[in-house]
């Protein structure tokens, strides 16, 4: 490697374990024609500018700055998953969880704002626009979309019934919903069947909502419709946090099967349930290009890699971090994709320059907000054994505390600063 030493690498990567075109190209895509960018030297395109593909283009600069770095992503900010559920309690702005991608683009990171309607292993090239753009290898960071046609009637309706399982405008649409709803109105949460993006997220989210609510409009109910048999993160920590709430109504086991928005009404296997605001977070799925280009296994959800390089199970050069991976054993949290980023871009810095691959086991930290005021945690370590991951230990928090929600805070602006700047 050049830039930086290994053992400066792996110091830099610690931060988020323990807690020619500089500015890219954008615009319209149908400009884009031909090889628009021609390559030069080498050079790495990632796809999806999130936790996993922002980090992938950090540390392949950091590594080797004599790699050329694209980093193709629609939104022109970063928005966080990770905290958005503060949004709909009030106690955030989805501005304060919006981030510029200046500190990559002083890196040296080449950006263009559009989406990728196609990759092309074969021709090693990716599609934006009319035009391609030709790498050595290619990052795969595309999280999640959803599985609509699950949910009978959803399709049709999928603008209007809210996830806000992606944050930014339905996030902060979702929390308008609630802050209107009248006192005495059921708010009704649907979990979907794991597995999905981040395990704790709708848990939490019912804690932020049953708060609100609790201290708002107290007559309000939470209905929780949980497709899986108990909760499946935290599970007594968050079973402790909601003896503070009597307004959650949790029902396991209760797959949500139909929706008819005339009626407000979504339908299980048992029942009718009646809502006056509704947050219906489908199953999911890697994200569409992932499908699109076949890196997605026999179960057509999620992409199968190899768990020292991320690089794909079914298309070589072609490395796949973040939640649309399998991940097993996993989960798929911001901090998981950070790691992924990390490892991928040290084996493909390491891979194009005739190295040995290090083993990089990921590692995993997961806050949850619980109240206005205090949160809960769970930290998980691994290792490579075989070529697998396996789970060597998780230690959670003994309860909910203040304490647990400061090192939250320090944890987000240290993991931000470690992917972003």
């Amino acid at each position: 490697m050049k830039g930086v030493t290994r053992r400066q690498f792996l110091r830099s990567s610690s931060l988020g374990l323990g807690l020619g075109l500089a500015g890219g190209l954008a615009g319209c895509a149908a400009s884009m024609k031909g090889d628009f960018a021609p390559k030069s030297g080498r050079r790495v395109v990632v796809i999806g500018g999130g936790w996993g593909g922002a980090t992938a283009a950090r540390y392949v600069r950091m590594a080797d700055p004599s790699i050329e770095v694209y980093l193709i992503e629609p939104n022109k900010e970063f928005v966080s998953c990770p905290f958005s559920n503060l949004v709909l309690s009030g106690l955030r702005t989805i501005e304060s969880l919006t981030q510029p991608y200046d500190g990559l683009r002083r890196r040296g990171v080449k950006f263009i704002h559009e989406s990728v309607t196609a990759i092309e292993p074969d021709a090693k090239r990716v599609r934006v626009g009319e035009g391609y753009l030709a790498y050595d290898r290619l990052v795969v960071s595309p999280g999640i979309d959803f599985q609509w046609e699950q949910i009978e009637g959803l399709p049709a309706v999928k603008d209007t019934v809210l996830h806000a399982w992606k944050a930014g405008p339905q996030t902060v649409e979702l929390a308008r919903q609630i802050q209107a709803m009248p006192d005495g109105g059921n708010f009704v949460l649907t979990v979907p069947p794991v597995a999905y993006r981040c395990p704790p997220g709708p848990y939490e989210r019912i804690c932020q909502v049953a708060w609100y609510l609790k201290t708002n409009k107290p007559k309000s109910k939470v209905i929780v419709l949980d497709a899986n048999q108990n909760i499946v993160s935290k599970t007594a920590l968050f079973r402790a946090a909601w003896q503070a709430y009597p307004n959650i109504d949790y029902r396991a086991s209760n797959k949500v099967t139909g929706i008819d928005t005339s009626t407000r009404e979504v339908r299980t296997d048992f029942d009718k349930v009646k809502y006056d605001v509704l947050n219906l977070i489908p199953p999911q799925r890697a994200g569409a290009i992932a499908v699109q280009a076949d890196l997605v296994g026999a179960d057509k959800r999620w992409c199968e890699v190899d768990h020292v390089t991320y690089e794909s199970a079914k298309q070589k050069g072609i490395h796949v971090v973040g939640d649309a991976t399998i991940g097993l054993p996993v989960p798929k949290s911001g901090n998981v994709a950070n790691n992924m980023g990390k490892a991928a871009a040290l084996s493909i810095v390491s891979l194009l320059n005739g190295q040995t691959v290090p083993i990089m086991p990921p590692g995993n930290t997961c806050y949850s907000w619980v109240s206005d005021r205090e949160a809960i945690a769970v930290v998980n370590a691994y290792k490579i054994e075989n070529g697998k991951v396996v789970q060597i230990e998780q230690k959670l928090t003994p309860a909910q505390s203040a304490s647990v929600a400061q090192r939250a805070e320090g944890w987000r602006q240290s993991i931000w600063a470690d992917m972003l700047s």
